[in-house]
């Protein structure tokens, strides 16, 4: 409320709670969006090509690659057959889009996956006693805020996982792969610039990322004897 308050000829919104919070206070000033997942079915834009409101931006997902995420669990050694899917239902919208996706590349793959929705601080912890083998984390910025528990209750299980940013590898997750969000920062910055020399929102396409990076921790993953392949 106060950043509308402000008039400002522009608003640049990080994450889908950012956007969505936002854009039910101004349909005017236009606003770049940067690491959001399926704009289209969440309502901020009519299609990618052309939004037709009064956002565009950045998206942080490309289709596959949540069955990527999957298949990065069944190449380490030990195999990992039954993994548990880790995400915040009120802060990620977008979760039914990627299970979807993952539950497709189980089949194929001949992995169980099942949901494990967290909250809270308890929810998380709990993790730690879950019957599964591995872990995969959904992009959610309630999973980034409370990384510290996560990564405990991951460490308690003793089980291999893998997360949507480095962020976490770099605390002790055991690998990530996921798109850059620093370049899509940069690459919002274009489009600032290009609608304060006059562009509309509406005009820009949403486009999808373009660089992705792997990220392993080798220090966690001696922790707990697994062995990935050189491949």
């Amino acid at each position: 409320d106060e950043l509308i308050a402000l008039k400002p000829d522009i608003l640049l919104a990080v994450g889908t709670p950012s956007v969505e919070e936002l854009r039910r206070r101004t349909a005017m000033i236009p606003i770049v969006f940067a690491v959001v997942t399926d704009p289209v079915s969440q309502g901020f834009v009519e299609n990618l090509a052309h939004p037709g409101g009064n956002v565009t931006g950045f998206t942080d997902y490309d289709g596959p690659l949540a069955g990527k995420w999957l298949e990065m669990l069944t190449q380490v050694t030990p195999k990992v057959s039954r993994v548990a899917v880790v995400y915040n239902p009120a802060t990620a919208p977008f979760a039914p889009l990627m299970l979807r996706t993952i539950e497709d590349a189980a089949r194929t793959l001949h992995v169980t996956v099942e949901p494990a929705p967290v909250h809270d601080t308890a929810s998380i912890v709990a993790l730690a006693s879950r019957k599964a083998d591995g872990l995969l984390v959904l992009p959610d910025f309630f999973t980034m805020a409370n990384r510290a528990h996560l990564l405990a209750a991951i460490a308690q299980a003793r089980v291999p996982a893998v997360f949507w940013s480095r962020a976490f590898v770099e605390e002790g997750g055991l690998m990530s792969y996921s798109t850059d969000s620093t370049e899509q920062l940069r690459r919002a910055a274009s489009y600032v610039d290009r609608i304060l020399k006059g562009a509309l929102a509406a005009d820009l396409p949403v486009q999808n990322p373009t660089k992705f990076e792997l990220a392993i921790n080798l220090k966690t993953a001696k922790s707990l004897g697994v062995t990935l392949s050189p491949d």
